[in-house]
């Protein structure tokens, strides 16, 4: 539809919205929807032509007018809401002049109707309308039903536009739903307690990230929106609870791709006395429990590729993921790490360790192509700044992370409760920021007085909702399940 064309139709509806004005129309608010669409054909939808006259069912809904087809004295228009959608007809007999009134009413108007459930001479269930009400006139024109709305841009940065003309995408969110309530309801099986902690830290913690920094003017004072909860919740360890979680909103000062969003949810649990393998099943679970919620299988396709999630998880380490994938005899010694990074053509910068060449020898050469999904663990101390180390191997730690389909899902480890120990790694992580790495974590001497209370030993958990709901419902771009995301 061209600007013209679009500017004619846009002054028309403010016509008719003058003229409605003119005769009282005011955006009313009394209309009484008994009934949303969607219960409506779920209870008669299966009744016949003969069972609906003879019951005589009375319904009032309302929805958005979404199609609309006028035949000589009377009208059909098709009626949505968010549970469904449903014919209206209105006919001279029932409405006499009116019916002039009603022809006028747009595509995109917002109406309510009241009257009885009949069915076509072709079958469809519909509302034979005696009373109905205009609720909102729209000013502006839907996409064109058949073609939809097309243009990406609009779809991102107008969302209403998007769910408003699109079943599909507004399935999508509904999904999210499904997955988040069958994540708590695991959660909470397992006696876990939802808790709530700071969105806006004075230090930054719980993850390696830049932050988005603010400032309170009454206490003259810089915060920073959070990265994570993480320190935060292993505090309520501390506090006495055994079973904490939250989903949670985490902002990170970072780049954006098809699956970074600068603001996104998380799900963090922490379990007291919990074991790794204990947690290693039961992320899988989670996992597997929330594609259940809106699939049918756990056979699944995404990115046009079958997709099996049926049997356990494969637990790989990362050196042996990588001896696999480039064919490398040994890497049990810095000097094997650092030769084979050098062969490989890894760019390495002065301020890496050989944990850190490790971890990026790893992400270039095996996390895109790992993709049935698989817990990968033993991560080196140098990265792991919060993981409690190894007993039997203390350059690496006890942390998993799982892939599926080339994305880390989750990250989870046993929790380091020495506070001399985490006071050493903290002081690490600020040697680092010195010489460059604004993702390092900062100094936190509160969560370190914390840990020397005592922290019961502990497996905490971190889980990406928004790539969860990516996988579940065949999505490759992070901004198909977010609502509003951040663009350029």
């Amino acid at each position: 539809m061209d600007t013209k064309e679009l500017n004619k139709i846009e002054r028309d509806r403010e016509e008719k919205l003058n003229k409605l004005k003119e005769a009282g129309f005011n955006y009313p608010n009394d209309f009484n929807k008994a009934e949303d669409i969607g219960d409506i054909v779920q209870a008669h939808g299966s009744l016949s032509k003969e069972d609906l006259e003879k019951a005589a069912i009375q319904v009032s809904t309302a929805g958005r007018v979404i199609l609309k087809r006028e035949m000589g004295k009377v009208v059909f228009m098709t009626i949505e809401d968010t549970s469904g959608s449903v014919q209206g007809y209105f006919s001279k007999n029932n409405f006499d002049d009116e019916i002039e009134n009603i022809k006028t009413l747009d595509v995109g108007d917002i109406v309510g109707v009241s009257g009885q459930l009949f069915r076509t001479r072709t079958d469809e269930l519909t509302i034979e309308a005696k009373h109905y009400q205009l609720l909102t006139k729209s000013l502006k024109p839907m996409p064109d039903k058949h073609k939809g709305l097309q243009d990406i841009e609009t779809i991102y940065r107008q969302r209403y536009i998007d769910l408003m003309s699109n079943k599909d995408s507004r399935d999508i969110f509904i999904k999210r739903n499904a997955i988040i309530k069958s994540l708590r309801s695991d959660l909470e099986e397992q006696k876990f307690l939802e808790v709530e902690t700071p969105m806006m830290h004075p230090i930054p913690g719980g993850a390696n990230a830049k932050p988005f920094e603010t400032h309170h003017n009454a206490l003259d004072k810089k915060l920073y929106l959070r990265i994570a909860p993480e320190l935060y919740l292993k505090r309520l360890l501390v506090g006495g609870y055994d079973r904490v979680y939250e989903i949670n909103r985490n902002f990170r000062n970072e780049g954006i791709s098809t699956v970074h969003n600068p603001e996104f949810t998380m799900l963090e649990f922490y379990e007291a006395y919990g074991s790794l393998e204990k947690t290693t099943n039961f992320v899988q679970k989670l996992v597997q429990n929330s594609v259940l919620a809106v699939n049918d299988s756990l056979e699944i396709e995404y990115e046009n590729k079958p997709l099996n999630l049926n049997n356990n998880f494969r637990v790989a380490s990362i050196k042996d993921l990588l001896k696999e994938k480039l064919k490398i005899k040994s890497l049990e010694t810095e000097d094997e790490i650092m030769a084979e990074a050098k062969k490989h053509k890894l760019k390495i910068q002065k301020n890496w360790g050989w944990g850190k060449v490790l971890l990026e020898m790893f992400e270039e050469h095996v996390e895109k192509d790992l993709w049935d999904p698989i817990f990968v663990k033993d991560y080196p101390y140098e990265v792991s700044p919060l993981s409690r180390k190894k007993d039997d191997d203390p350059e690496y730690t006890d942390r998993i992370e799982l892939f599926i389909a080339g994305r880390e899902i989750a990250n989870f480890f046993c929790e380091l409760n020495d506070p001399l120990d985490q006071e050493e790694r903290f002081d690490k992580q600020l040697l680092q920021k010195d010489l460059g790495d604004q993702e390092a974590m900062s100094f936190d001497d509160d969560y370190i007085n914390a840990l020397k209370y005592g922290m019961p030993p502990a497996v905490g958990v971190g889980i990406g909702i928004d790539r969860l709901v990516m996988l579940a419902t065949n999505k490759t771009s992070i901004r198909d399940v977010v609502f509003f995301p951040t663009l350029k």
